[in-house]
């Protein structure tokens, strides 16, 4: 118990430091953050762009598709190009080809020297920083105010019905007229020239690094990775090194304490369902439903790499554009996830306590009802306001925010916002008796009920930009979110919970998951918390950005290291009695998180987490294959594993078809790896070898994305695609053979006394 208090008491002073840290890094990123000029004018005294429709600009390109149509600073979707890249070189090659015409030369007539000449001075007009903080103006040459003006008006037709560039906005996946108006088109320009403009724009007092330290790569402009970056990144993999070495040595040298002796037979064979546990079936039977068509818009988005704005031939785009079932498929797996595990916690809480609450099968009930509305409204809502071009006001309220995996309107977040608090005071009341009584398992309960809190309060981070913030602070707040949120909280919880049931199941004993937990959390918090500002390398964010994520996203791997470990002996244990067959899929299931995590979350995160790794990959399919990998591998696999324990206690054993369940792993998990490793991984190194060698712009460019190569790894999905699909129909059929016919009162997965109301 003395070494537990110690644990929790280093638990609280990490979270403390780290967030304070964070904290203290975000207030940096704000001070320093590229300037929004008043205007952008010329020598002439031209007004180009205003300040005002720069911010309009970005309300525009996020109520058009924001994230899910194209990226800005490498983050978003990745068939049509990214915005800052694309502009970025179109105005640098503009501009160099309205030099060279100054010269009166022919191009095979140039010098070495006239070549040599031009490009430098390219370079050193694109680096000047002109930024008056006075005036708050940004003035080009008026050279470059016809280079930016080229760009704009290609962008205008791109994001207009300019016919000419149809064959593009096919390429691109884009419809015609994405953004109707005029006004708005010249207002997206100038948000795309304001992110071009700080991606190369030296920042005060500094010489070859701009506000984006030089990303992305374009030799053009001169943007190659810095110094700081190639050593942070040297630092990182020598610290991950040193690190891993460290915990296998300290795990090794540890005292091992007795592994537990199963029971002789099923301990959780003899408890009753109250009726808020059985309340949570519906819960469950969603999750599959949103697991079947979050793979079926994955189908469609995917293949509209190929095929722009059809389907096989059929004119798909005309009422399910690519922005809707890429922000459909990426949303809905957040849902999917999250559901199986409040739906775990509101199962286990009353188990866990001995009691049910008055009135918790109504609170389970309404809530479920009410998470229905906010997935079936937030869906709708974006979709017609995305058909419909609803504008910026809507999307943002009640559309479409075209911000990846947080991309509902501010009235679903805020609903979603008290849904969780909601879920929380459920999941609290019911647990209140097991936390006042002292028991082995308490420190595990708390640790459920806190990170439970921790899910509910930190959604607050969704409610922190408007439709004005900086796009850096937007950045800054998503991956709170994203990072903190999804991959923080929830996988504390998550693992939290999967220790009290192997406490339960007779695999572990209760104190030595207790430290376990504990100590696990505060390696994870460790690297996790202020492995979040990997993201941020290059969204206009200070250099102690790069050096902090880099050193602490390498510490985040090195738990992933003993999970695999952990995995291995989790299914030693399951082999240890005959009962445990009965859980063989669930128990398989979090096998396979150990795998991904390990696999996933582990070696191809951090494949592409050094800054020197993320400078050229960022915004390309190396972080997709990371991406699917980690989030159904870890995630995914961690809620089906979840779902399926539940649902052992909530039906007779007689209507299980355990025979469906093999295929549903296999298929499931062999399809994932299918995916990652014949597309998605190929095409992302494919591409990194573009943009290494040209420059970011190339990689993303329709000459890359729609060449032979790239369109056969497309094609490549398919099988693993087919086998993945069919793992989630085998998985389907499994849940309605439950519903075959109702056999004696279900079992509760836990203990065997029954829960009294």
């Amino acid at each position: 118990m003395k070494n537990n208090a110690m644990l929790w008491r280093w638990l609280g002073f990490i979270f403390v430091l780290s967030f304070g840290i964070l904290g203290y890094l975000g207030w940096q990123i704000y001070l320093t953050a590229p300037p929004i000029p008043r205007e952008v004018v010329s020598t002439s005294g031209q007004v180009i762009f205003t300040g005002e429709q720069i911010q309009k600009g970005q309300q525009v390109w996020l109520a058009s598709g924001g994230q899910q149509q194209g990226s800005v600073w490498g983050h978003g979707a990745y068939v049509a190009p990214d915005w800052s890249a694309d502009w970025l070189h179109r105005e640098a090659v503009a501009l160099k080809a309205i030099r060279t015409a100054e010269l009166r030369k022919s191009p095979d007539a140039l010098t070495a020297a006239d070549k040599g000449g031009i490009d430098a001075a390219l370079k050193e007009e694109m680096r000047r920083n002109t930024y008056d903080e006075a005036s708050g103006t940004v003035t080009v040459s008026a050279e470059r105010a016809k280079a930016i003006e080229q760009v704009a008006g290609h962008y205008d037709g791109v994001f207009g019905d300019d016919v000419s560039l149809a064959k593009l906005r096919d390429q691109y996946a884009m419809v015609d007229s994405t953004v109707p108006a005029r006004a708005d088109r010249k207002a997206l320009a100038a948000f795309f020239f304001w992110t071009s403009w700080a991606a190369a724009t030296d920042r005060p007092g500094e010489e070859n690094l701009s506000y984006t330290s030089n990303w992305p790569h374009e030799p053009l402009v001169g943007n190659k990775l810095t110094d700081s970056a190639a050593l942070w990144s040297m630092a990182s993999i020598v610290l991950l090194l040193a690190a891993i070495a460290a915990m296998l040595w300290l795990h090794g040298g540890s005292k091992h304490e007795p592994e537990a002796q199963p029971p002789k037979a099923d301990p959780l064979l003899g408890a009753v369902a109250t009726p808020s546990m059985k309340a949570t079936r519906k819960y469950f039977f969603a999750v599959i439903g949103l697991m079947l068509l979050q793979i079926a818009m994955g189908v469609i988005t995917a293949h509209y790499a190929v095929e722009g704005q059809s389907f096989f031939g059929l004119p798909l785009a005309q009422v399910l554009p690519y922005v809707v079932s890429r922000t459909v498929h990426t949303q809905v797996g957040i849902f999917w996830i999250a559901t199986a595990w409040l739906a775990t916690g509101l199962y286990v809480a009353p188990l866990l306590s001995g009691r049910e609450p008055k009135f918790q099968k109504l609170g389970v009930d309404v809530l479920f009802w009410a998470l229905i509305a906010i997935v079936v409204g937030s869906t709708a809502t974006g979709w017609i306001g995305t058909l419909q071009r609803s504008g910026v006001d809507f999307s943002f309220w009640i559309g479409n925010q075209g911000l990846e995996f947080t991309s509902m309107g501010r009235v679903w977040q805020l609903l979603l916002f008290v849904g969780l608090l909601f879920w929380v005071f459920l999941l609290g009341r019911a647990l209140w008796p097991a936390l006042k009584t002292p028991s082995e398992t308490r420190g595990l309960i708390a640790m459920v009920f806190l990170s439970a809190a921790c899910i509910g309060g930190f959604y607050a981070a969704s409610l922190t930009w408007g439709q004005h913030t900086h796009y850096s602070m937007v950045e800054y707040w998503r991956w709170w979110l994203v990072h903190l949120w999804v991959e923080g909280f929830f996988e504390v919880f998550a693992t939290a919970v999967v220790g009290l049931i192997f406490t339960k199941l007779g695999l572990v004993r209760a104190a030595s998951a207790n430290r376990a937990i504990i100590a696990e959390t505060i390696v994870f918090l460790f690297g996790g918390i202020l492995g979040t500002l990997h993201h941020l390398y290059f969204t206009g964010t200070p250099t102690s950005v790069i050096a902090v994520g880099a050193v602490f996203s390498a510490l985040e791997v090195v738990p992933l290291t003993l999970i695999g470990l952990e995995a291995l002996q989790t299914w030693k244990r399951s082999q240890a009695m005959p009962w445990l067959g009965a859980y063989k899929w669930a128990v398989m299931s979090f096998v396979a998180v150990g795998f991904w995590n390990t696999l996933g979350a582990g070696v191809l995160g951090f494949a592409i987490n050094p800054p020197a790794s993320l400078y050229y990959v960022q915004g390309l399919n190396m972080t997709a294959a990371h991406g699917h990998a980690a989030l159904f591998g870890v995630y995914g696999m961690l809620g089906i594993g979840l779902m399926l324990f539940c649902l052992r206690g909530l039906y007779p054993r007689d209507l299980h078809a355990d025979n469906l369940l093999k295929p549903a792993f296999w298929s499931l998990n062999i399809g994932l790896a299918m995916m990652v490793f014949m597309s998605l991984l190929p095409a992302g190194i494919y591409q990194a070898w573009a943009s290494i060698s040209q420059g970011l712009w190339y990689a993303r460019s329709p000459e890359v994305i729609h060449s032979g190569v790239m369109e056969t790894l497309v094609w490549m999905r398919v099988p693993g695609d087919i086998l993945f699909a069919a793992g989630s129909v085998f998985l389907a059929c499994y849940a309605l053979k439950l519903l075959r016919r109702r056999g004696a009162a279900p079992q509760a997965a836990v203990q065997g006394a029954t829960v009294t109301p």
